[in-house]
């Protein structure tokens, strides 16, 4: 089996448990790998690829520009990088982390008559080290988002869960992003992205549908 098929597995195990009709999207995150790492992965099935790098992800879809790869932005978004960013036309931003961040993002993007698709990040770890609105004023951003800035779509929550081992911990970060998410589903909220390789079954278990798997998928 490839490295794919595993993670492919272990997802629809864990999605039968937590809900059978859930319909859950994988994207690969490949900031670790070569454009020719992310053509393999394409050929066994996978379209959906994110980096966390503007530049990296610039240089990886013009190498790659044949294939009709579904590129994600999912690193901390700089302001001045946001031109660049809007240049290679991401199907989905993961990380608007606040406001501001969304405001210069809808300013650029309205200058070049164009409509971005994006997540607003939740802090739901209230980690220091990490990006993200923090839970308890999420909602009121959200809304003052959507209401304000006619060029980005917001089309759900995104979350990085607890860094810890304690399982308990993890999952706790991810069931408030959850209930955050279910909350703004009556505001058009779609997408509830939390999981990375070392947590992505305790996502789907939590009631992620997007997960941002990387070194599981590409280790040899």
């Amino acid at each position: 089996m490839t490295n794919l098929e595993v993670v492919i597995e272990k997802v629809e195990k864990a999605r039968l448990l937590y809900d059978p009709k859930a319909i859950i999207k994988l994207v690969a995150a490949s900031k670790y790998v070569d454009s020719n790492a992310i053509k393999k992965l394409y050929e066994e099935g996978q379209r959906a690829f994110g980096e966390n790098k503007i530049q990296d992800m610039k240089a990886k879809a013009t190498m790659l520009d044949e294939l009709p790869i579904e590129w994600h932005f999912i690193g901390r978004i700089q302001t001045n990088k946001i031109n660049m960013l809007l240049e290679t036309k991401p199907f989905l931003m993961h990380s608007i982390d606040s406001y501001e961040t969304a405001a210069e993002i809808d300013k650029r993007a309205k200058a070049k008559n164009m409509t971005v698709s994006a997540l607003l990040q939740i802090n739901s770890a209230r980690e220091e080290t990490k990006a993200g609105v923090l839970p308890e004023l999420s909602i009121d951003e959200y809304h003052k988002i959507t209401s304000n800035l006619t060029n980005i779509n917001l089309k759900g929550v995104m979350t990085i869960g607890a860094h810890t081992d304690e399982q308990q911990i993890v999952k706790k970060s991810f069931e408030l992003c959850r209930k955050i998410f279910d909350s703004l589903q009556k505001n058009n909220a779609k997408i509830c992205s939390m999981g990375m390789s070392s947590d992505f079954e305790l996502a789907v278990a939590s009631g992620s549908n997007l997960l941002r798997v990387g070194s599981i998928l590409f280790k040899n």
